[in-house]
């Protein structure tokens, strides 16, 4: 599967309208974004089960500021609508693939659970 050019109309879309979506955050500029561009095609080819979108935090640079993107690139892996990772910096290969099956294998039922349980403490400053 190719990769997705997402915008401010289409990301919120996709994000919740897919099972796995995985966001690379880049800009044409940006020399580890470029280095780690082919990485994430290859992933995308490898995975056809997740949708991988791009956003250019150039000419979307409201929607980067709205997710705080503060350093690029950065990537962003979202279960069933829910941002279950996020991390700046490039990714060798191995490491993506170890985040996209540690995405898979995410419950999210479990996860939901432990949101709610984080929730409902409240900034109690108990962990």
């Amino acid at each position: 599967m190719s990769t997705l050019d997402l915008t401010a109309e289409t990301f919120e879309q996709t994000v919740t309208g897919n099972d796995i979506v995985l966001v690379d955050w880049w800009a044409e500029w940006c020399g580890p974004c470029k280095m780690f561009a082919p990485v994430y095609d290859q992933a995308s080819a490898q995975h056809e089960d997740v949708v991988f979108g791009k956003v250019d935090t150039e000419d979307q640079q409201a929607l980067a500021a709205s997710a705080e993107i503060s350093s690029i690139p950065t990537i962003m892996a979202f279960k069933e609508g829910m941002l279950v990772f996020s991390q700046a910096g490039a990714l060798p290969a191995r490491d993506l693939d170890s985040v996209i099956a540690q995405v898979k294998a995410l419950d999210m039922d479990e996860v939901r659970a432990k949101v709610a349980a984080a929730q409902q403490e409240g900034g109690s400053g108990q962990a």
